[in-house]
């Protein structure tokens, strides 16, 4: 049945897409950008399956996909062998990211419409791209998660330095250093656990890291590790300089994306593993994290009052909107994570929203700046009246 392999379906269907843009001559812009708005509609069309099938009633995971994968026998030992399984899941939380992220992903691939160059390699990193970010949602272990994960980076860097504006460059090497580091400080808490517990399975860990037999400093160390290369990508003051480079050299495409989905990483890893793992940890740190989430929406709102470039008013405001989603998880407490999982939703609607409209705005007056934007609904009443309407939804939300 296709539902015993559906996760698998849904995350490697972006996937044909390179299949098909390769047998297209990369003349073809108009015919390589219809793949790409098309091939998007599958894992779409399947994401709403997936969400029709899925019981929201019930706490365990659903769609759980086990397959055995790799074995190795350990150096040095005898009848020892430790395995890494094909492991995939999904609970309440990852079937509504995954709906989010093929949404965005649709309208994305639309927005890329006024991509102007080298059009067959930007939907193969693209579709590269989507594929990282639907199975970090979908991992159930620690070696999936970190591959996928790392799926989103490699792109990204490429989708960013290629077909950015003026300063491109340097915006992506500075979200290759800093998602890198995070990356590697996430790597190092992976390999720590495998190496402590033998097991990478996150349902699992959940149980043997909570046993009192595991040292009250080790597992501190480890949710530290973990906070830091999460709140990279989150992203939480004062790691966030990189993504405002991000956000005002990406073109408005990949913005839609970064914005709406891959911030969301960040905050879907601290639930996830912070959490999930180190539930005791979380609550000591708890009021730190509160801390650093009342920095981040005030640090962000401040600052995107006396923004010139409209791109960095939403930069900043996106950085607001992330502390309240560290608050709700500090809260600790049924109605605070339901409102930074809200948060998350909206954020990642409405931002995506806003940077199609900037891309709109932006070919049509090739400007950002917003003095130079006197008169604009006059000439596009239409966009005007949806931006002026996503901005208000931005307000309602946050308040």
């Amino acid at each position: 049945m296709i539902s015993n392999y559906l996760l698998t379906l849904i995350a490697f269907s972006p996937l044909l897409g390179i299949l098909a843009v390769l047998f297209v001559p990369k003349q073809k812009a108009g015919l390589i950008k219809a793949i790409g708005i098309v091939v998007t509609l599958i894992p779409l069309a399947l994401s709403i399956l997936l969400v029709g099938s899925f019981d929201f009633n019930k706490q365990e995971y659903q769609f759980v996909e086990h397959v055995q994968w790799i074995t190795f026998q350990i150096p040095a030992t005898q009848n020892s062998l430790l395995e890494i399984d094909y492991e995939l899941g999904v609970d309440g939380l990852a079937v509504t990211l995954i709906l989010l992220t093929t949404v965005i992903a649709f309208l994305a691939a639309i927005a890329s419409v006024h991509i102007k160059k080298r059009w067959k390699e930007y939907f193969i990193l693209f579709f590269i791209l989507e594929t990282g970010m639907l199975g970090v949602f979908m991992s159930l272990n620690l070696f999936l998660f970190f591959i996928f994960f790392e799926l989103t980076i490699i792109p990204m860097f490429f989708l960013i330095g290629i077909w950015g504006y003026m300063e491109r460059e340097k915006a992506a090497n500075s979200f290759l250093i800093y998602n890198g580091i995070g990356s590697a400080a996430m790597l190092i808490a992976f390999v720590t656990l495998f190496i402590f517990t033998r097991e990478v399975n996150i349902p699992a860990l959940q149980y043997i890291m909570g046993h009192p037999q595991v040292k009250e400093s080790f597992r501190f160390g480890l949710f530290l590790t973990l906070v830091f290369a999460f709140g990279v990508k989150l992203p939480i003051f004062p790691l966030h300089t990189w993504m405002l480079k991000v956000h005002v050299q990406a073109p408005p495409a990949i913005v839609m994306i970064h914005s709406g989905i891959l911030l969301k990483l960040g905050a879907y890893g601290l639930i996830r593993l912070g959490m999930g793992i180190f539930p005791e940890e979380t609550y000591a740190f708890s009021y730190i994290l509160a801390i650093l989430g009342v920095v981040n929406i005030l640090y962000g709102a401040i600052l995107a009052f006396v923004q010139k470039d409209l791109k960095m008013v939403l930069a900043y405001s996106s950085i607001s909107h992330m502390g309240i989603v560290l608050l709700g998880i500090a809260a600790l407490n049924y109605s605070g994570l339901q409102g930074a999982i809200f948060q998350v939703i909206s954020h990642g609607l409405i931002s995506a929203l806003l940077f199609f409209l900037i891309g709109v705005i932006y070919e049509r007056t090739n400007t950002s700046m917003i003095d130079q934007m006197g008169g604009l609904a006059k000439s596009m009443p239409f966009i005007s009246g949806v931006l002026l309407a996503a901005a208000w939804q931005t307000l309602v939300y946050q308040v």
